[in-house]
């Protein structure tokens, strides 16, 4: 795991620093190294983390295309996102926000199979990449809350999207998205709670896991899956 505190891809004459040391998860061996950690924090993950089996990386680059693809997959089932998404790659090309813009079917009516309000926030999103309002380098050097801040400001993107890509594209390592169902459904039935714990509820459990909270999160929908038989961790 590395530690950023500089915009990422800066050369060292370019240094921009914007904030505190952010933890940034790079590789499997980051995964493996805060399992352990968590294991030493709270001695109940050792059963979940026996039947969770390995835990995935699952990272994506940092960018327009992440974070559309994690708007695009909220959707009916996985099945349609992933159709959405391949018809958004052959049209558009490489999804980046002036590829999406210049698209001729990114117009008012809502392209690729998309509902009118995600292709509204795309269309947002990609606005705000060209005109520099969003830049995702700065996005993925700064602190979580600032970062959280910023993506939630963007019309469209709610608490749950920022904090999945902050996971699985920028890499943040101490990250719980407790309004999660499955993360909720994944607890309650760990620690044989007797109903779904709520957001704020969960929010205070995920505190014993920090600054590891993002390997929590992957640990319990690995440990959910593999008692329901069906992938419950988001697409990214």
């Amino acid at each position: 795991m590395v530690s950023c505190a500089t915009v990422c891809g800066a050369s060292p004459d370019e240094v921009i620093r914007v904030g505190p040391v952010v933890d940034i998860i790079q590789s499997s061996a980051d995964i493996d190294e805060g399992l352990a950690a968590l294991l030493a924090l709270d001695p109940r993950l050792n059963v979940i983390a026996q039947k969770a089996g390995p835990l995935p990386l699952r990272l994506s680059p940092p960018g327009f295309a992440g974070l559309a693809h994690i708007v695009v997959s909220q959707v009916v089932s996985r099945a349609s996102a992933d159709a959405i998404w391949r018809r958004m790659e052959h049209d558009v090309g490489e999804v980046t926000a002036h590829n999406y813009l210049a698209a001729k079917t990114a117009a008012e009516a809502p392209p690729f199979g998309l509902s009118r309000a995600k292709a509204k926030t795309l269309r947002g999103l990609a606005t705000a990449v060209v005109e520099g309002k969003l830049n995702f380098d700065a996005l993925s050097a700064m602190d979580e809350a600032s970062a959280f801040s910023t993506l939630t400001s963007l019309s469209g993107i709610g608490p749950w999207t920022a904090q999945v890509y902050l996971m699985f594209c920028a890499g943040h390592a101490d990250i719980f998205p407790s309004g999660d169902v499955a993360l909720q459904a994944a607890v309650a039935q760990a620690f044989m709670m007797e109903a779904r714990p709520t957001q704020k509820m969960l929010d205070e459990i995920a505190l014993a896991w920090s600054p590891w909270r993002s390997v929590a999160a992957r640990l319990f929908w690995a440990y959910y899956a593999s008692m329901t038989r069906r992938e419950v961790m988001p697409i990214a």
